[in-house]
């Protein structure tokens, strides 16, 4: 019996020398530093009757369009009850800025107003949160683990260089047209590119005239 007792407290004090590692991502070899999509959207409601922008919204418009700096990866909507002319008139504004108008309209505070449209500007923004980060000495590191900075380099310069931080989300699909001479042309001048070596070595004259 004394024999059983003296196995069964070893057994407990084993037990609670265990120790269970939970998710520990630092101990990865992928970034826990990535890049985080941070979209707002900014709303202008404009005046419209009949069918069209009321005279002197459409110069409202690009004056806000102008104000917000308007260009590649923001995305236009227009939520409104009219479907003909009025957005016809906010493209053609949108044109201007090389921008399209897409189907559609994300959720806005506010109820759209009758005799009035609401035009929605959608803007993604990259950031890589909680970088730099040096809170952890590099030694000791008993647990092998990447250090707290690892990756806010790479996916920082990767966050502000990405034209449209949306393709950093889903991607972007090709196109129908595929121009093969195009996406062979870098491929051709390597191939085709004489070896270096064929011109002999360069003489090189450290002497001065």
């Amino acid at each position: 019996m004394a024999s059983k007792s003296a196995l069964l407290l070893v057994a407990a004090a084993l037990g609670g020398c265990s120790h269970t590692v939970g998710d520990v991502p630092e101990r990865g070899l992928a970034a826990v530093n990535v890049p985080v999509i941070v979209r707002a959207d900014y709303v202008f409601d404009a005046a419209a009757s009949g069918d069209r922008l009321a005279p002197g919204e459409a110069s409202r418009l690009d004056n806000w369009f102008r104000g917000l700096g308007l260009g590649y990866g923001d995305t236009i909507y227009v939520d409104s009850a009219y479907s003909g002319g009025a957005v016809a008139d906010v493209a053609r504004v949108a044109s201007n800025y090389g921008m399209m108008v897409t189907p559609g309209a994300p959720v806005t505070a506010g109820a759209v107003q009758p005799d009035s449209l609401r035009v929605v500007v959608s803007r993604n923004r990259a950031e890589v949160p909680n970088c730099p980060n040096w809170s952890t000495p590099s030694q000791p590191n008993f647990e092998n683990r990447t250090m707290p900075n690892f990756g806010c380099s790479v996916n920082g310069n990767l966050a502000a260089m990405v034209a449209d931080p949306e393709d950093l989300v889903h991607g972007r699909e090709g196109g129908a047209v595929v121009d093969v001479m195009t996406a062979t042309k870098a491929v051709g001048t390597y191939r085709n590119a004489q070896p270096t070596g064929t011109k002999g070595l360069q003489t090189i004259d450290t002497k001065k005239e």
